[in-house]
């Protein structure tokens, strides 16, 4: 028994007694191949590709067609915001549908109760989106 350890089991996988390192050479040859092929790879590239001179409106970072650099004080539709906090809003509350799914599947003894529960969480997720459609917070045919 270690003096350190004392009686804690390992896990499994980990070398005990019957086993050597030299069992996980194969491990380390396919780790070494994976390494040197990659960087193969990447020296190959790097000696046969393409050289260019470069172009600096090439080489710009995309922003989904906007300038990339821009105005610091640049004004957005408070739509923006409304869309996000209500998306949050609504990812939130559909995540308690998880843990609703995994005891109406292990507990079968109150279904029904359960079931009404759900109905009456959907039935109120429901309400306060027909609430949003019913303001136009989604309509952005309206700006």
């Amino acid at each position: 028994m270690h003096p350190i350890l004392g009686s804690l089991s390992l896990p499994l996988g980990a070398v005990t007694e019957g086993q050597s390192l030299a069992d996980y050479v194969p491990v380390l040859v396919m780790l070494m191949f994976a390494v040197g092929f990659a960087i193969a790879l990447l020296l190959l590239s790097w000696a046969l590709g393409k050289k260019s001179a470069g172009n600096p409106i090439k080489e710009t970072a995309y922003e989904c067609g906007l300038q990339p650099i821009t105005d610091a004080q640049q004004r957005f539709s408070v739509k923006f915001y409304l869309v996000a906090l209500l998306f949050v809003l609504f990812d939130i509350e559909v995540v308690f549908l998880y843990p609703w799914a995994v005891t109406f599947k292990d507990d079968p003894s109150f279904m029904l109760f359960l079931l009404g529960e759900m109905v009456l969480f959907a039935g109120i997720l429901f309400l306060g989106w027909f609430y949003v459609i019913r303001k136009g917070v989604v309509d952005w045919a309206k700006d």
